[in-house]
């Protein structure tokens, strides 16, 4: 009996062993047609094992890769597709590159940043004064969104003229909508539970609790009823 801790290791265990035993087969086939068609076959025994692949753009491409991987590179057929090498699945990728840009403010981020660019490109005017106001009272709500206990509102003005370099201000500190506003209290629900409170005790009082009860009576010759 064989066990899978004597057999050769698979290159692709996802395949099965039977598919590798067809390409080490295909390998020991000499004619150059006859085993380019035993190499299609296999391939199309390939997809149907994993018909998900299908959906996979070029899968076709990808199976002839792995077919070439499984076989070690050694399977000297006619491919539809340029043959890959052993150095091209071992190369690693090219490095994505991030942007490296530092923000002034993290918790502002640098959506603002780019609106307060933006914002210095308006001409001066009730367009561009309406436009600060609205950055302010962003730069106020990403502020509470990560200090909810307390806010200084000549902070927010001092660091908008900051990120600026001094070209956008708000002169009118009463234009910051209050901490209200972005932070909305939680509504008192005392009345509600006190309500409720109520309810529960007068049903604990009432008859109806949820059992039966029988009036006694005093009459020895009365005879209960059998349910």
């Amino acid at each position: 009996m064989e066990y899978n801790t004597s057999l050769p290791k698979m290159i692709i265990p996802e395949y099965g062993r039977n598919i590798q035993k067809m390409i080490d087969f295909a390998m020991t086939v000499k004619d150059r047609e006859e085993r380019n068609k035993v190499a299609r076959a296999i391939i199309d025994v390939m997809g149907q094992l994993n018909p998900h692949l299908r959906d996979v753009t070029d899968f076709k491409h990808k199976l002839w890769d792995h077919i070439f991987i499984i076989s070690d590179f050694k399977l000297d057929v006619d491919s539809p597709y340029p043959l890959p090498t052993a150095e091209t699945f071992q190369t690693k990728p090219d490095r994505v590159a991030y942007p490296s840009n530092d923000i002034r403010y993290k918790h502002y981020g640098k959506t603002v940043e780019r609106i307060i660019a933006k914002g210095k490109e308006y001409p001066n005017g009730p367009e561009k004064d309406a436009l600060v106001e609205q950055i302010a009272n962003l730069m106020k709500r990403s502020y509470l969104t990560w200090n909810r206990d307390s806010v200084n509102d000549e902070v927010i003005l001092k660091q908008l003229e900051e990120l600026s370099k001094g070209q956008l201000k708000l002169t009118d500190i009463s234009l910051l909508r209050s901490t209200q506003t972005f932070v909305p209290r939680n509504t008192n629900t005392n009345n509600q539970s006190s309500g409720g409170g109520k309810k529960k005790q007068n049903n604990a009082g009432g008859k109806n609790n949820g059992h039966r009860h029988h009036k006694s009576n005093n009459n020895p010759n009365f005879k209960r009823k059998p349910f």
